[in-house]
């Protein structure tokens, strides 16, 4: 099945390119985590509260900063921003590896990397979603972005299986070095490719084209209604992933490693959940994607009561399929919907309302979890995604929405 959509995709100039800088940069990505996590644990004196702060210091800014990057993603070349970033935030991650090969890592320098990080991923995010429309047809958009996520789920996942393999053998550093590596490889493809501009539209100042972009957003009830959903539960995804999950594994033999088993777990329900997408078109794509992300919440709970390790990884492979199959539909949904010319700008504005909990979500779970103990935290982070996945179907417009051939 893959092979035909790619062998129909590849005639479209640019799209092997894009695919293979999101393969590349995933392998690093599926790195990162691991590597930062118990680099940070590994650190003279270190704890969760430590932990928090290093892994919470990129969001911010990104969060902050992110409206911004929707007015310079409409404004000059998406692929050039994408390329732009990638490069120079592997200089960021390439002196925190250094840091720990050469051994003078501390909890402030990889605050200050993550932050700086965080600027250049405010500018990369509302970007990145508006090149695969500028690269293939509106008709072929849930294609692409099924077999786009397909080969960055595959990157991801042999990321994480080696992430867990190089820091349990060699260490953060070297793990953080193959990240740093794989980040310019990946900008340098995207930097290459040849996508032009937005439409053109009449240039106003940032405040203007920030208020229409608000003007596009919020006349769309089941934007509105999603991004509210997804305050709560990417705050509570993010500080599972980036804080309660290591902190669960911490103290059993082969840490790394059993975290990075979890985390390809998701990543190949991820794969598996891009091939559904694929194959199967849903009517009402919204309504499908949050009643599977309700039962994907099986991961928290597991991991809440202390399941046996094979359990973990069959839920977390589980939670993997549901987060894929809402990833494609949503944006598909997202670039059939908003018009091109402000996309950008609307995208801002959902990564910023959806993650804007996000960062308090990884600030306090770390002492949360040295309170009242990471399990019920975990337990506590399952409950509001199973909350906020339910309670947003009782929105019609997101029951009922469907994804149009082209935008309105």
């Amino acid at each position: 099945m893959i092979t035909t959509q790619l062998r129909e995709l590849s005639v479209f100039k640019g799209f092997l390119p894009l695919i293979s800088a999101r393969f590349i940069s995933n392998v690093g990505n599926g790195l990162a985590p691991i590597a930062l996590a118990y680099g940070v644990l590994g650190l003279d004196g270190s704890d969760a509260k430590d932990l928090s702060l290093v892994m919470s210091a990129n969001i911010f800014p990104m969060i902050a900063l992110m409206l911004f990057g929707g007015v310079i993603g409409d404004r000059f070349k998406r692929n050039r921003i994408v390329g732009g970033t990638d490069m120079l935030g592997s200089v960021f991650v390439a002196v925190s590896a250094a840091s720990f090969l050469l051994g003078f890592a501390s909890v402030p320098l990889l605050v200050v990397m993550g932050f700086l990080f965080g600027v250049l991923n405010a500018m990369w995010w509302p970007a990145m979603l508006g090149v695969l429309p500028a690269v293939v047809p509106k008709e072929k958009l849930n294609d692409g972005n099924a077999v786009l996520g397909l080969l960055s789920n595959f990157g991801f996942v042999l990321g994480a299986l080696l992430g867990g393999t190089l820091v349990t053998l060699f260490g953060s550093g070297w793990a953080l070095l193959v990240d740093a590596l794989s980040f310019f490889i990946a900008g340098v493809l995207v930097w290459r490719l040849d996508v032009g501009t937005a439409e053109p539209h009449l240039r106003t100042s940032i405040f203007s084209e920030l208020r229409d972009g608000w003007f596009e957003f919020k006349s769309r009830t089941w934007l509105v209604a999603m991004v509210i959903a997804f305050t709560g539960i990417n705050a509570s995804f993010e500080a599972l992933i980036q804080i309660l999950g290591p902190l669960a594994f911490n103290e059993a033999l082969n840490a790394p490693r059993n975290w990075s088993f979890n985390l390809a777990g998701l990543t190949l329900g991820m794969i598996c959940g891009g091939f559904i997408a694929l194959k199967i078109h849903f009517n009402r794509p919204m309504f499908f994607a949050m009643i599977i992300t309700a039962i994907s919440t099986v991961w928290e709970f597991s991991l809440a009561m202390r399941a046996p390790l094979l359990l973990t990884i069959l839920t977390a492979f589980l939670a993997g399929v549901a987060v894929e199959i809402y990833t494609v539909n949503w944006r598909t949904t997202m670039q059939t919907h908003i018009p091109e010319e402000s996309f950008s700008r609307v995208n801002a504005y959902d990564a910023f309302g959806s993650y804007a909990l996000a960062p308090m979500g990884i600030v306090i779970a770390g002492p949360l979890a040295m309170y009242f103990g990471v399990h019920r935290v975990i337990l506590v982070a399952g409950v509001i995604t199973l909350s906020c996945a339910l309670l947003v179907l009782l929105v019609r417009s997101v029951r009922e929405l469907k994804v149009i051939g082209s935008a309105p």
